[in-house]
């Protein structure tokens, strides 16, 4: 079984990532809560995953030899509905509900109650070590899966993020990949005020990382390091994705307030317009 659909080319990514945009926008709307930015801001890295880089079956999504992705920064959590939604994983016409009471589409993912979901998220920082867990299974069991997780430049302030960077890097687990959404930004401010991360490059590499640094809106870029983690062998690989918090939406770009609001209407028929030109 491998995936069924054929890899987008890169203009098709292109297209495919601005639809997604849309899809984050109308849900957030419609729940009148969510989080815009982060959403925005890793779309084109999750678009380019579900629709060319990950081996999945969205008939089958428990299929063991699946490649495996988890999004850390769960509160993201619109872009991953959106993306399993218009890969098929069910109907679109779940991405109405969400936040709802009984929705399958939670303000944070639970994998009991949505396909494709792997791990249950939401509690920042632990994503990346349910992420080694999975790799290192894979690992003793000789499967070929890669597991993929997206990490938030705020979450790595987390101590639980640089312990399964250590433990990911003892284990030789090159069958894990890492993106960093780093677009700056967290709840409250900017990620240097709060509490600084950099330098991030050579923090990786210290712990034993390879690491690759990325445009996080240049679709080509981000297939070209996608694709050439799988090849790289001996260490997990870190790809720190430079990413705008709200992209593709002029009034959100870089504005922190954007982190976790809604738009009314009115923004987001603006939000829509802009994204579908």
């Amino acid at each position: 079984m491998e995936m069924v659909q054929a890899p987008m080319s890169i203009e098709e990514l292109e297209k495919m990532a601005a639809v997604i945009r849309c899809d984050i926008i109308e849900m957030i709307c419609t729940a009148a809560a969510g989080h815009p930015g982060g959403s925005l801001s890793s779309a084109d890295i999750v678009t380019a995953l579900y629709f060319r880089i990950m081996r999945i079956d969205p008939e089958d999504p428990g299929w063991p030899d699946r490649d495996r992705f988890i999004l850390s920064k769960g509160h993201a959590c619109p872009v991953w509905y959106a993306a399993l939604a218009e890969r098929g994983y069910f109907d679109k016409a779940h991405l109405a509900t969400l936040r709802r009471l009984d929705s399958i589409l939670q303000g944070h993912p639970t994998m009991n109650k949505t396909p494709g979901i792997d791990m249950t998220v939401g509690s920042l920082g632990h994503g990346l070590s349910a992420g080694l867990g999975m790799a290192l299974s894979g690992k003793l069991r000789k499967k070929d899966y890669h597991v993929w997780v997206i990490i938030g430049d705020g979450e790595s302030q987390e101590g639980s993020i640089w312990e399964a960077a250590m433990a990911a890097s003892k284990w030789k687990l090159d069958n894990l990949t890492a993106i960093l959404d780093y677009n700056h930004l967290q709840n409250d401010d900017s990620v240097d005020k709060v509490m600084p991360i950099d330098p991030l490059i050579d923090k990786w590499k210290a712990f034993g990382w390879h690491v690759i640094e990325i445009d996080g809106h240049n679709m080509k870029d981000i297939v070209d390091a996608l694709e050439a983690t799988r090849s790289f062998k001996g260490m997990p690989t870190m790809i720190v994705a430079n990413t705008v918090k709200g992209k593709g939406v002029s009034f959100m770009e870089n504005v922190c307030e954007w982190h976790g609001k809604a738009p009314c209407q009115e923004e987001a028929d603006k939000a829509l317009t802009e994204l579908r030109r």
